[in-house]
């Protein structure tokens, strides 16, 4: 099966030395990190298998957050972590996207932009939250994640939030709930989201960059039930680690082409694409984020420096009469022996260039 690693380790040499001049530091570490994962580039980590006792030696991986091979792992621990934290109440899943006339300028300004977006939408869902009309609580909670593909790898940035359906009272005593079916009205959250944007841009001095026509469309925002917390965060956790194409996603590459699938849009049937080489890497570097930009935020009762314990606000939500939460949750795998499938114990890695002697020893004896 052809990789995203085998595509950038054969073409990502000339796509660097075609674009040398223009290329931004974040694409080229990228591809290099992408190239030398489990490469033995970057050294490598001694395991023991404890039910066949033999010894392993394993290429370290790059850990960069574009790479394809190194976010299962971080998919899986983060969402049992978030369903440790999960209340026993009814979710939604409300989408916040942009106008196509704005992309062009987001992908110039990402860091900027991607700021406004979170800024933006989250305010626009806290203004509505506070209104008694809708569910009343100056503090709601809720966790977004930002997303800038599309499924043939266009350019397509907007944030999912999974929002649990209620919020605390001003004095912290009562749990609010919304409506099974209903959070706050689309209808207005947009023409918010869209406001706030603006002054965004206003403040940072990008506001004469942005052609004036997009402050006259509609910006789309999806909110839809997704009943209890689980099913939405199993829904959503491969957005949080997850790269704009994964190797399963790739048919072939031949003549400097690569085929690869997707998904038609609201069904269940793949289509096939086809992209020359060195437009398939551009498309997938232009999701690379700024560097330290944190594409996960958690607000309100969410967030980390909330004044009120999460089991505080479930022991509310228990007493109002919330449904039950499950308590089985999934285990997160270990890394396995090749040979007989038992666990394996790490016992010591080794950087790039530094090779040990239990590493040579194992190599020089098979």
């Amino acid at each position: 099966m052809t990789t995203i690693k085998d595509i950038f380790s054969e073409f990502g040499p000339e796509y660097l030395q075609r674009h040398t001049e223009r290329i931004p530091n974040e694409h080229r570490k990228v591809i290099e990190a992408i190239i030398d994962c489990q490469s033995g580039e970057l050294g490598v980590t001694l395991y023991y298998c404890r039910r066949c006792g033999e010894y392993h030696l394993v290429n370290r991986s790059c850990g960069n957050r574009h790479c394809p091979n190194c976010q299962h792992h971080k998919t899986q621990k983060w969402l049992i972590k978030q369903m440790a934290r999960s209340l026993p109440t009814h979710y939604f899943l409300i989408t916040f996207t942009v106008p196509e006339e704005l992309r062009v300028f987001i992908r110039s300004h990402p860091k900027a932009a991607y700021h406004a977006l979170f800024e933006a939408s989250s305010e626009a869902l806290k203004r509505l939250a506070k209104d008694p009309r809708f569910i009343g609580t100056d503090l709601p909670g809720f966790f977004g994640v930002l997303q800038t593909w599309g499924r043939k790898l266009q350019y397509h940035p907007h944030i999912h939030y999974v929002v649990p359906g209620g919020g605390l009272s001003h004095d912290r005593t009562r749990w609010l709930p919304s409506s099974q079916d209903f959070y706050v009205p689309v209808q207005a959250l947009s023409p918010i989201y869209r406001a706030k944007f603006r002054d965004a841009m206003e403040r940072a001095g990008l506001l004469d960059r942005i052609d004036p026509q997009v402050w006259t469309l509609n910006w789309n925002v999806d909110s839809q039930a997704v009943g209890e917390s689980h099913t939405s965060l199993k829904y959503l956790a491969p957005y949080v680690f997850k790269v704009a194409i994964s190797n399963s996603r790739i048919v072939k590459v031949e003549d400097r082409t690569v085929t690869f699938k997707y998904r038609e849009h609201g069904t269940n049937l793949y289509r096939i694409a086809s992209l020359d080489v060195l437009e398939f890497i551009r498309r997938f570097l232009q999701h690379v984020l700024p560097n330290g930009f944190m594409k996960v935020r958690h607000y309100g009762f969410l967030a980390a420096n909330c004044a009120v314990p999460i089991d505080t606000i479930r022991a509310l939500i228990d007493h109002h009469g919330g449904p039950a939460v499950p308590q089985t949750l999934p285990e997160l795998p270990g890394p396995r022996c090749p040979n007989c499938g038992g666990p394996l114990l790490r016992l010591h890695s080794t950087t790039a260039n530094r090779q040990p002697p239990f590493a040579l020893a194992l190599r020089d004896t098979g």
